[in-house]
């Protein structure tokens, strides 16, 4: 397992929780098959997880000059960052707390080695 490159998304205004049920789909597939995972599932935090791996490839393709297709996910995961917190008024004068959560995403790359795989896996 050899890391290539890494791209880290901070401060996205999403719940940590919410995230990791997106990045869970992802972990360990191929770049491109990530992508169509990534295009086709129905939830907000795609974005977010979409740019970060589509910034990490970018990262191989310049840095090593690596073609995209050669790429994997070695490792992605989710963080907690900071946390706003906000009060929302209730009875008596009372004030109930809202906590904002947010999120770090980190992504890291590696190149698909044949051993690794079998090349039915690789097609899409």
């Amino acid at each position: 397992m050899q890391i290539i490159a890494s791209a880290t998304s901070k401060y996205i205004r999403m719940s940590p929780k919410k995230v990791r049920r997106v990045v869970d789909l992802i972990r360990g597939k191929t770049y491109s098959q990530a992508l169509y995972i990534l295009e086709y599932t129905k939830r907000m935090a795609c974005g977010p997880v979409w740019q970060t791996l589509h910034s990490a490839a970018a990262n191989a393709t310049y840095l090593q000059n690596i073609a995209k297709e050669d790429l994997i996910i070695e490792e992605i995961y989710v963080n907690g960052g900071p946390i706003m917190k906000r009060g929302r008024p209730r009875a008596q004068g009372r004030v109930f707390q809202i906590k904002k959560r947010i999120s770090h995403i980190t992504v890291k790359l590696g190149r698909v080695s044949v051993d690794r795989f079998d090349i039915s896996q690789l097609t899409i």
